[in-house]
């Protein structure tokens, strides 16, 4: 709980951290505790308390005080802590795997859920006609970046995947009208992402954000705001990794959509791409044993 209020907390008002904060800090005193007790007990409103549940992750306040008093039992009694929202350390590998797909397909199909329409086909209207793509991403939103890139390349277009925070702004300098700049990054806040999308976005490129945040920095300087998944934080599930899903499928949704507008040109260069390295996945199988060493 605290790990995803300090992730959450440069997205809330003040009165709304002050309501994070109490929870995070006695969930089983809270748990007891009405929407209004809790409201005068931070010194904020009903509203408040009932927007920083549904930012928590929460479809409202009620679901949060069962989740403060499942917290509070599970500190009462010793039990094993839990590494994600339903995953306890000494859960065997077989549960982890099926919590885990469960826990990926529920942020597959929010990030559907919430995905605005009519921005991703401006977004991909936008990519199907740049004369270059720029795309900035850190750390792990930086993978994607690589994959979106990667993906764009094999369709016949100039795009390139910016990890490197000086050249990322040195490329940006050098964009255009008629180009396209796109940004991931989860937080929203990440300067290494933001300072090439402002950059790009005075340069009169095109700009995207993919961002987990609404009305995160980043989407000041973005034309169109694709929105992914606020998946709930963990110690062995950073947000880093559990956005990182949702990321790929607005990737995913992006390239599919470029495909189809520009399919005449896309399709002989996935063609050409498939067959020039054709050769590079057929490898001699080792006949060979392995000896004088051990697994």
């Amino acid at each position: 709980m605290r790990a995803r209020v300090r992730s959450l907390a440069p997205s809330m008002t003040r009165s709304m951290q002050a309501v994070a904060e109490a929870v995070a800090s006695d969930p089983a005193a809270c748990s007891r505790l009405t929407v209004s007790a809790l409201a005068a007990h931070t010194g904020t409103s009903e509203a408040t308390v009932v927007r920083t549940a549904r930012l928590l992750g929460y479809p409202g306040y009620r679901d949060l005080r069962l989740a403060l008093a499942a917290l509070a039992a599970q500190q009462e009694s010793g039990a094993a802590p839990a590494v994600t929202v339903d995953i306890a350390v000494d859960d065997p590998i077989a549960a982890v795997v099926a919590k885990l797909a469960q826990e990926e397909a529920q942020t597959l199909a929010d990030t559907a859920a919430g995905l605005d329409l009519t921005q991703l086909s401006a977004a991909v209207t936008a990519l199907a006609g740049a004369r270059r793509i720029d795309i900035y991403g850190i750390g792990a939103s930086g993978l994607v970046a690589q994959d979106l890139a990667q993906k764009l390349l094999r369709i016949g277009l100039i795009a390139h995947a910016h990890g490197d925070p000086h050249l990322a702004v040195t490329n940006a300098v050098q964009l255009r009208p008629g180009d396209a700049a796109v940004a991931i990054t989860h937080s929203g806040s990440t300067g290494d992402v933001i300072e090439p999308l402002r950059t790009a976005f005075e340069r009169g490129a095109a700009t995207i954000a993919l961002t987990g945040r609404a009305n995160a920095p980043v989407t000041h300087y973005a034309d169109h705001v694709l929105a992914t998944s606020a998946a709930r934080e963990t110690q062995l599930r950073p947000a880093a990794m559990s956005s990182r899903t949702s990321q790929l499928l607005v990737v995913d949704c992006l390239f599919v959509g470029v495909a189809q507008r520009t399919y005449e040109t896309a399709a002989p260069a996935l063609t050409a791409s498939y067959e020039a390295l054709a050769h590079r996945h057929h490898t001699p199988v080792p006949t060979g044993k392995r000896t004088g060493t051990t697994r």
